[in-house]
């Protein structure tokens, strides 16, 4: 059985994870809510799979694997979601993830990756493809495969009405920061008001 450390910010889910794996005789090693944390437990406990969501304070879950295959981590890495979308899928393969399952399915799926990902086998099921996108101007879906990481996690807080000092205290880092990745986000998208940013974001399940 494997040795596991859980990152999603809502105990409730936490709980039911712990739950979960606990059954199938799995040791949780420790479990947090916020991505700088992760990574610092990652770095000291060293277990065998990480078992995260992206949507973290601090650092995203993209982030957070991206920094810890580059510090040098050779665990597992599975990626538990709410956001199915293409886009995200992609970024999660990219970084180095072992697996993809959303919270939407039956958590029997996760049992399921668990085991795929613990063996050695990557999990991203067949299903997972991008949702309809045939109707939105073409070039956007480009455009959005350009946006950094850190654009990508400030524009979701933008379209959840959040202000730039909030952002800033939600990422760790300063209000000048977040009012650039602004700026960048409405050069590359070709916008020219936070009302549009979020408009453009709704459209490709950003938000």
């Amino acid at each position: 059985m494997a040795s596991i450390l859980i990152i999603d910010d809502h105990p409730m889910v936490r709980l039911a994870i712990r739950m979960l794996l606990e059954k199938d005789l799995h040791h949780i090693v420790a479990e947090c809510g916020d991505g700088m944390e992760a990574f610092k437990l990652t770095q000291r406990l060293q277990p065998e799979i990480v078992v995260v969501d992206l949507d973290i304070p601090s650092l995203s879950g993209v982030e957070l694997i991206d920094k810890l295959r580059k510090s040098g981590f050779n665990g597992r890495m599975l990626v538990l979601t709410g956001r199915d979308d293409e886009h995200y899928l992609s970024r999660c393969i990219h970084t180095g993830a072992d697996g993809f399952v959303g919270k939407g399915n039956n958590l029997d799926e996760l049992r399921d990756a668990i085991k795929a990902v613990e063996r050695g086998y990557g999990y991203f099921p067949i299903r997972r493809q991008a949702k309809n996108i045939r109707n939105l101007p073409a070039g956007e879906t480009d455009v959005v495969k350009m946006l950094s990481n850190r654009e990508l996690q400030v524009l979701r807080y933008l379209t959840q009405g959040m202000k730039v000092n909030d952002i800033a205290e939600k990422m760790f880092i300063s209000n000048k920061t977040v009012s650039t990745y602004k700026t960048r986000l409405l050069s590359k998208l070709q916008i020219t008001s936070t009302v549009g940013l979020v408009d453009f974001a709704r459209r490709h399940n950003l938000d």
